[in-house]
C-alpha cells in the first residue's frame, strides 16, 4: 500500500489538513492554485457569500481543465495531420528488402 501523507494547506484563510498518496508538494501545490482562483473570485465578487465564492472558484477551475483538454485534443489532432502528411512526403519502406 502507498503511503498517504497528511499535509496542510491554506485556502481561503483557513488551514485544511489533506490526506493523499500523491507528494506533499504537489498537494501544496493544487490548493495553492486553488486558494487563488477562490481570491480571484473573491476579489471580483466582495459581498459573495463563502460557500458560493469556493463554487465559483471550483467552476474557475473545472473551465480551465476543460479548455486544457479541448486544446489537447485539438492539437493531438493537427500533429496528426501533419504526422500523414510527412508520410506522404517519404518514399515508400520495402519490409524485408535485401542490404538492410
Amino acid at each position: 500500500m502507498t503511503e498517504r501523507h497528511a499535509v496542510k494547506v491554506l485556502i481561503g484563510g483557513e488551514e485544511y489538513t489533506v490526506r493523499s498518496e500523491l507528494p506533499p508538494e504537489y498537494t501544496r501545490e493544487v490548493a495553492a492554485y486553488y486558494d487563488a482562483s477562490l481570491r480571484r473570485v473573491r476579489s471580483a465578487a466582495p459581498a459573495l457569500e463563502p460557500h458560493k465564492a469556493a463554487i465559483l472558484a471550483g467552476l474557475a477551475v473545472a473551465d480551465e481543465l476543460f479548455r486544457a483538454r479541448r486544446e489537447d485534443t485539438e492539437a493531438a489532432r493537427r500533429m496528426q495531420a501533419l504526422a500523414e502528411v510527412v508520410a506522404r512526403c517519404l518514399p515508400p519502406v520495402r519490409r524485408g528488402a535485401p542490404g538492410r
